[in-house]
């Protein structure tokens, strides 16, 4: 990773824990709060329901300039749909998330840990969403057929980069791939998933891994949100990886 590269590091929300709020301006809204300290969050609700574009366009108003949001694309398209007949719905998220304006980051595609990979139902499924979105896309494979050398030459082909997660479902997720300028990284919780909190031997190692990346842009989200762990370990990689603590608030 060269010293021009744009490293992002925030977490999955913008939920300020009570321990952490000392850290934080008391003044305006969680996210007005979070944004004075991180430039980017990922927006999870989006999986969950639709939000309206004024509602997005809300988030976009509330954060400086320089603020990015990741979100992640609705289960509907990748748990219900399967990526099926899924070029509509996939329309109307983007028209939603167009609210963000230039501060949409990239659509995280989450697939469910039972979805094998079907090479006839992906490549239709990205050649729709390509037809109408150009920017950035980061793919959560859960299953162990997604994670072999022609699947990986797929998503380069379409320009989807794929997350490196921890815990890994296999080896192989734990290592960015896929589009080489983008790396994303999604820290869900190790041993325990959504509560624990990464230690400083984790955090070096994950400093490293970015470290080692050749990407333009290096994303890590912290998913660990159920203990408030999420807030801590950003701070820590931040201050590592970045070299400098975060800004005032």
């Amino acid at each position: 990773m060269g010293t021009t590269a744009n490293i992002r590091i925030g977490t999955a929300g913008w939920s300020i824990p009570r321990a952490a709020a000392s850290h934080f301006d008391a003044a305006g809204t969680h996210l007005q709060r979070y944004a004075r300290r991180f430039d980017c969050a990922e927006i999870n609700s989006s999986f969950h329901r639709p939000h309206a574009a004024t509602t997005y366009a809300k988030w976009r108003d509330s954060t400086p300039p320089g603020f990015r949001f990741a979100v992640k694309i609705p289960r509907a398209i990748t748990h219900e749909l399967k990526l099926q007949s899924a070029q509509e719905p996939f329309i109307a998220f983007l028209r939603q998330t167009d609210g963000l304006a230039e501060k949409r980051g990239p659509l995280l595609l989450q697939l469910p840990p039972s979805f094998s990979f079907d090479s006839p139902v992906v490549t239709a499924f990205l050649d729709e969403v390509r037809q109408v979105h150009d920017g950035p896309i980061v793919c959560e494979p859960r299953h162990a057929t997604w994670f072999d050398a022609p699947v990986t030459s797929l998503l380069e082909h379409y320009r989807i980069a794929r997350v490196a997660a921890d815990p890994p479902p296999v080896p192989a997720a734990a290592t960015p791939a896929g589009w080489s300028r983008l790396a994303y990284f999604r820290l869900h919780g190790s041993p325990r998933t959504y509560w624990s909190r990464y230690d400083a031997h984790a955090i070096a190692a994950l400093g490293a891994a970015m470290g080692g990346t050749h990407a333009d842009q290096v994303w890590c989200m912290f998913d660990n949100t159920a203990s408030g762990a999420a807030i801590e370990n950003a701070w820590e990689l931040r201050e590592q990886v970045m070299g400098r603590d975060l800004p005032p608030g």
